[in-house]
C-alpha cells in the first residue's frame, strides 16, 4: 500500500452564466486538483495550498483529506471510453494503491510518512463531480459501484510524498467497510437497524452520525 500522487487546488469559476442545462451551468468548485513536487504538509484542515469553495458543505477538520483508489481509473476509462484520466480527476488529494472502499474500514488509523490520519467517512458524491466529468448519471453510478473514495480526520500533522508507504496502524472498527457505511447511509430507510449501528459508530464524523439520526 502506497501514495500514488499528492494534489491540491484552488477554486475555480467554469460554465455558462444563463445557460439553461444544469450540467454546463455557472458554478465554482475546487475540484481540480494538480500534483505536488516533494513533500507536502498536512495540517489539522488538510494539505497546505489546498482550499474548498463550499465551506459549508466541504473541508474541516472531518474532511480534511480525500483518498481515492488508483485502481478506479482504469475502470472509469473503460466504461467511459476515454483515456487520459489522471490522478486527481475525482477531486482526491491522495490517490492510493492497495487500497479501496471494500478494504478500507471507518476509523482506519493510517501512517503516512510523518502524518497519522483516520479514516472518518465515505465521500458522499454530488453535483459537481457529475458536473466536472460532464457526466449526468455519475451520482447514481458512484452509488451503484462504490467508487466514492473517503474522507480523513488529521490525528497527526507533517509531511506526506508520493511514493510513501501507507502502513495500517489500528481497525478498531472491522465490520464498517467504506462501501458498507455508504451503502447503509444510502438504504438508511429500509435498513434502519444498520443505520442506528453506524450512527453509534464513534469513528464515524459527527456529522455522518447527526444525520443518521436524523433521517
Amino acid at each position: 500500500m502506497y501514495v500514488v500522487s499528492v494534489q491540491v487546488g484552488t477554486p475555480r469559476t467554469v460554465g455558462e452564466p444563463h445557460s439553461a442545462d444544469p450540467m454546463s451551468r455557472l458554478f465554482t468548485s475546487a475540484i481540480w486538483k494538480e500534483p505536488v513536487t516533494g513533500p507536502a504538509k498536512v495540517g489539522r484542515l488538510g494539505l497546505a495550498g489546498d482550499r474548498v469553495a463550499n465551506t459549508r458543505v466541504h473541508g474541516g477538520p472531518e474532511q480534511a483529506l480525500l483518498m481515492y483508489a488508483v485502481s478506479h481509473y482504469p475502470l472509469w476509462e473503460a466504461e467511459w471510453g476515454k483515456d487520459g484520466l489522471a490522478p486527481g480527476a475525482f477531486g482526491e488529494n491522495l490517490t492510493v494503491s492497495g487500497l479501496t472502499e471494500e478494504s478500507v474500514c471507518i476509523g482506519d488509523v493510517l501512517e503516512i510518512g510523518e502524518a497519522r490520519l483516520q479514516v472518518s467517512q465515505p465521500r458522499q458524491p454530488c453535483a459537481t463531480l457529475a458536473r466536472r466529468h460532464q457526466v449526468r448519471d455519475l451520482i447514481k453510478l458512484v452509488h451503484h459501484n462504490g467508487r466514492s473514495g473517503w474522507y480523513l480526520r488529521v490525528l497527526r500533522e507533517g509531511d506526506v510524498t508520493a511514493g510513501d508507504p501507507i502502513v495500517l496502524l489500528d481497525r478498531p472498527h472491522p465490520g464498517w467497510t467504506v462501501r458498507r457505511a455508504a451503502r447503509v447511509a444510502l438504504d438508511r430507510k429500509a435498513l434502519p437497524e444498520e443505520a442506528r449501528a453506524l450512527a453509534a459508530c464513534e469513528a464515524l464524523s459527527a456529522g455522518w452520525r447527526d444525520w443518521l439520526v436524523r433521517s
